[in-house]
């Protein structure tokens, strides 16, 4: 890993998760690019690459429980 590696958040304030995996980025003396997704979203093609990036399908990429997904009883 390069001394300063280059690290990018999608965050949402209000999530705790989101805000423990930030504070853990920071604790490692990194300072990530952040971006808040409920403000800016990414964009299709954004979203095609860091899925594919992550090595997931777009179904694994996908929370499972919350809506919309499960207002539309995919599984």
């Amino acid at each position: 890993m390069s001394a300063n590696p280059k690290v990018k958040i999608y965050h949402n304030p209000e999530c705790g998760t989101s805000r423990n995996t930030l504070a853990l980025i920071r604790n490692t003396n990194i300072e990530p690019e952040v971006i808040e997704y409920l403000v800016t979203p990414p964009s299709k093609n954004e979203l095609i690459q860091m899925i594919a990036d992550a090595g997931l399908t777009v179904r694994e990429a996908i929370r499972k429980n919350v809506a919309p997904y499960t207002d539309l009883g995919i599984d």
